[in-house]
């Protein structure tokens, strides 16, 4: 089955000396960059090259943002790497996703609206539209990779939420409002945000009775030390165990000493009241909450003493400084660059960084070159400038690379082609699940797959290299993923009653094509096959398609033919058929 191909594709895409990839190694030098923090990077720009510097151009999109077209082609060969992302760190954030729900109507409270109680209908359409739409995609991109970090999923909120799309929303605001700011300030209000506080159980929290034998809950200690900041064991700053031993970073002891400090937390709800408005026999609670920190009650605190990675929170202490001790003590942790920086870089550029490559990481957010810690957008810059990241050998090596995540395929294709939603509404629901993943959708805390995870019976088991994505992939999903995108990317979406928050139940006749992509610049090229796929080839995989590959597509799209004269349609389905080729091959599934 070509779309399983995958499976050795990380070899297959990298270490063959077939066909284009290796004819198309640079082999012009390049005049070095400095990093803010002092790293000098050897690829700075794109080549002068007309045809090779789009490829790479395209490529540090791929890795960077949410998609690639001709204008941000051009704007990063103009600027070079590092100024473009300095002007994208810089572009002013585009609608919210709690303003989207509002302005959409899913506030509105009638008896032919109701959004109050359990359903994330609207805020899967949300995301759809803060992905594919928004003007900033580079910080979107990298809110979706802390989505994967800091793991709050849907379904571990649907029995206890009010306004749940306004509560995920808000958390997704809260990700994309931090992505370039600090992972101290992150860490806090990740922490405080009440759809952390439901998911791992700090909402509610309270601290030890004797009498009734009840214990501070145990659930977020342990998941902000062991999945947001310092792991298992103690780490090296290249991300290997220190010395060569696997020391735990933190004990039981610590785990339940630290729960201490996350007693006496309870989202706030105090706004309601005179806010609350009814539809008898309702009460509908007002959704302000979703947006507020958790607050302090004192008599459900703990009282004792806290001691965990070596520091101690003495008995008495205050809410808020107890709670800046202990996260002070987790960031300032030596395992957080390395063990934050590695994940990073598996998300966005490979799954088997080398160890010089994460230390690199490690050393940017220990310091950003002005004597910061945790500057996430001196993390972004290291992992995507580092010469790992933008030098050639990666297209050759056969350890380098990642598998797309099924939701960044979908997205990539929306943004590339210009996806739009006549209406604005965005009605796709959860498409993920067609796609085999949706995003905030993860089943659990430990994200869709877990970063070490090992294909098993695979060359990369026996060469001890990890594939995270592989952990999602199944013969049902690759059937699922292309039946989803086959319809998709020749018609769009028919959706109904698209002006309209809801969906009117039972009117599947009130359709339109509301989300569809925009294909004419490819309109123009359809009766040239190979012309078409050089153009698609650097939108989709930044020029890596093997020649046999190439070749397989080109005799799929000799028939029927296509002249200059043909119709739109036979036009049309000649672009979507080669689109929907490519992205079932295993060069494009296979991310170098």
């Amino acid at each position: 089955m070509l779309g399983l191909g995958v499976a050795a594709g990380l070899s297959a895409c990298g270490g063959g000396g077939e066909g284009p990839l290796t004819q198309r190694l640079p082999a012009t030098s390049r005049a070095a960059s400095v990093s803010p923090s002092g790293t000098t990077y050897t690829y700075s720009a794109p080549q002068l090259d007309d045809e090779a510097g789009k490829r790479e151009a395209a490529r540090f999109l791929l890795h960077a943002s949410l998609g690639v077209n001709d204008s941000d082609i051009a704007s990063v060969r103009g600027l070079g790497y590092s100024d473009w992302l300095t002007q994208q760190f810089a572009v002013a954030p585009g609608i919210s996703g709690w303003d989207w729900l509002e302005l959409r109507g899913y506030y509105a409270i009638t008896s032919a609206k109701f959004y109050e109680g359990n359903t994330f209908y609207p805020v899967d359409n949300m995301l759809w539209q803060q992905l594919i739409a928004a003007p900033d995609p580079v910080r979107r991109r990298m809110a979706l990779a802390l989505s994967e970090f800091f793991v709050v999923g849907m379904s571990g909120l649907s029995s206890r939420v009010h306004w749940p799309s306004f509560l995920v929303a808000h958390w997704w605001d809260t990700l994309c409002a931090h992505a370039f700011g600090n992972f101290r300030t992150l860490l806090e209000a990740v922490t405080l945000h009440p759809a952390m506080g439901m998911y791992l159980n700090t909402d509610g929290n309270q601290g030890e009775n004797p009498a009734t034998g009840r214990v501070p809950d145990e659930n977020y200690a342990r998941e902000v030390m062991q999945l947001f900041t310092i792991g298992l064991f103690d780490l090296e700053q290249d991300g290997s165990v220190r010395n060569g031993v696997q020391t735990e970073s933190y004990s039981s002891g610590d785990v339940s000493n630290l729960a201490r400090v996350f007693t006496g937390y309870r989202r706030d709800e105090r706004v309601r009241g005179a806010a609350d408005r009814s539809i008898p026999p309702d009460v509908v609670y007002n959704h302000e909450y979703a947006r507020l920190p958790m607050y302090i009650t004192e008599s459900r605190r703990s009282k004792l003493e806290a001691k965990f990675l070596g520091v101690s929170v003495p008995a008495g202490t205050s809410a808020s400084q107890a709670l800046k001790t202990a996260l002070d003590t987790l960031f300032n942790h030596p395992n957080v660059g390395p063990f934050f920086g590695r994940q990073m870089i598996q998300r966005l550029v490979t799954s088997n960084p080398s160890p010089a490559y994460i230390a690199r990481v490690a050393a940017a957010f220990n310091n950003n070159g002005s004597g910061v810690r945790g500057d996430l957008a001196a993390v972004w810059r290291a992992v995507l400038l580092d010469d790992e990241a933008r030098g050639p050998l990666g297209l050759v090596d056969a350890s380098f690379g990642k598998l797309r995540e099924p939701m960044l395929r979908f997205v990539q294709w929306a943004r590339t082609f210009g996806v739009t939603s006549t209406a604005g509404s965005w009605k796709l629901g959860n498409f993920g699940g067609g796609l085999g993943q949706g995003p905030l959708r993860a089943p659990s805390v430990f994200n869709f797959f877990r970063p070490g995870y090992v294909p098993p019976n695979t060359a990369m088991a026996t060469s001890g290299q990890v594939a995270p994505e592989f952990q999602i992939v199944s013969e049902q999903q690759v059937m699922d993923y292309l039946g989803a995108m086959f319809a998709p990317i020749r018609n769009g979406f028919n959706i109904a009653s698209a002006h309209l928050p809801q969906t009117v139940t039972g009117n599947s006749t009130n359709q339109t094509n509301d989300i569809k992509a925009n294909y004419a610049t490819e309109i123009a090229l359809a009766h040239d096959a190979p012309a078409l796929l050089d153009r698609l080839d650097v939108l989709l995989t930044a020029g890596q398609l093997r020649a046999s590959t190439r070749q397989l597509i080109l005799t799929a799209l000799a028939t029927p033919v296509v002249s200059t004269t043909s119709s739109d349609s036979a036009k049309l389905n000649r672009i979507a058929a080669a689109i929907f080729l490519i992205m079932a091959s295993p060069d494009y599934l296979v991310q170098k």
